[in-house]
């Protein structure tokens, strides 16, 4: 009893026995010689080890990593869709000063007239020698120009849509939301500077006229350039040469050939999704065409004169100033120079 008093003043609560770092050992260690009957724990591993810690800081560092490059990205301004512009459009008939010449043969008019030189179909309309940009590839330029050309090719030397047989091939090049636009210019036409057909596509009254030889004859240029760091745009100025026959059974059989010419200033802009997409935002479009006669309306289709016709007389339809969002009426005269000497 006696020795139970000497420790009676020392009290081991819970948490000393808690931290108490020994162990006692098991019988078949204390069966060796000279061995203590505890040994020491290993202290306890509090809070996060070593390998966790590592892990925390590599996810925070990569997750700091991913908002930096969100906010500093240099193309974070691309991914944002800029509005589309309503296609402006201007067509203007060329009226001849006399008769239209005409010949049996339509090789022998190519060959007396401007367009002697002149490629047939698509050849005429090669793509140029082209690089990157500041913020395009080579092959996104190559893209625009490639798309711009395929809209040249459908919309001017298609045969059924010379015809008016058709425009689906022309409308699927567009941008979405340009298709509106595009579908409102065929179901009403209007001579607003937006609506129509003949600015989007180069098409004759099949009751008046048809091609009397497939190989139409074309000359220009297209360029390419960067506007911004999301932009591109494509300027392609063509001009496309018809031979024309009326449209009849009689007339197939003696009617003279003549030669059309339609002149094509067009500018498409590119975004990145036009690009992948394969498609174009058509934003001008400049077109002189003859001969024609200032008095016949060439908003929806055009109206050739053919070989041994003369332009009516007058001018084109009025002018009002005072009616808003109207397009001023335009007309010019042919020059002799353009036509095939016979």
């Amino acid at each position: 009893m006696g020795g139970e008093d000497e420790y009676r003043s020392v009290v081991f609560d819970e948490s000393f026995v808690r931290a108490a770092r020994l162990q006692e050992y098991s019988a078949q260690e204390r069966m060796s010689d000279h061995a203590p009957a505890v040994r020491r724990r290993p202290p306890l591993r509090r809070g996060l080890s070593r390998q966790a810690l590592i892990l925390f800081l590599l996810i925070a560092v990569a997750f700091g990593t991913a908002i930096y490059m969100g906010v500093r990205h240099p193309y974070q301004n691309a991914a944002i869709r800029q509005p589309v512009e309503p296609l402006r459009m201007t067509v203007i008939p060329l009226a001849p000063e006399g008769r239209v010449p005409g010949h049996a043969d339509a090789e022998y008019l190519y060959a007396h007239s401007p367009a002697a030189q002149f490629r047939v179909g698509a050849e005429g309309i090669p793509l140029p020698a082209s690089r990157r940009t500041a913020h395009f590839s080579d092959s996104q330029v190559v893209s625009a120009l490639t798309t711009a050309k395929d809209y040249l090719v459908r919309s001017s030397l298609d045969p059924d849509v010379l015809a008016g047989a058709q425009v689906r091939s022309v409308r699927v090049l567009l941008d979405t939301d340009q298709l509106d636009q595009f579908d409102q210019s065929f179901a009403h036409p209007a001579a607003d500077g937006r609506h129509a057909p003949t600015g989007w596509l180069v098409r004759f009254d099949p009751a008046e006229a048809r091609l009397a030889d497939g190989r139409i004859r074309v000359q220009g240029s297209l360029q390419a350039a960067e506007t911004d760091s999301s932009t591109l745009e494509v300027t392609a100025d063509h001009t496309f040469v018809y031979a024309l026959r009326a449209a009849g059974a009689g007339a197939v059989a003696k009617g003279e050939v003549s030669l059309f010419t339609v002149r094509r200033e067009l500018h498409f802009r590119f975004n990145r999704d036009d690009l992948r997409m394969h498609t174009a935002q058509l934003v001008v479009s400049y077109v002189q065409a003859g001969p024609l006669s200032c008095v016949e309306d060439s908003t929806n289709r055009l109206h050739p004169l053919l070989a041994g016709q003369t332009a009516k007389a007058g001018g084109p339809a009025g002018t009002d100033p005072y009616a808003t969002g109207s397009a001023t009426a335009l007309c010019g005269s042919l020059a002799t120079s353009a036509q095939p000497k016979v």
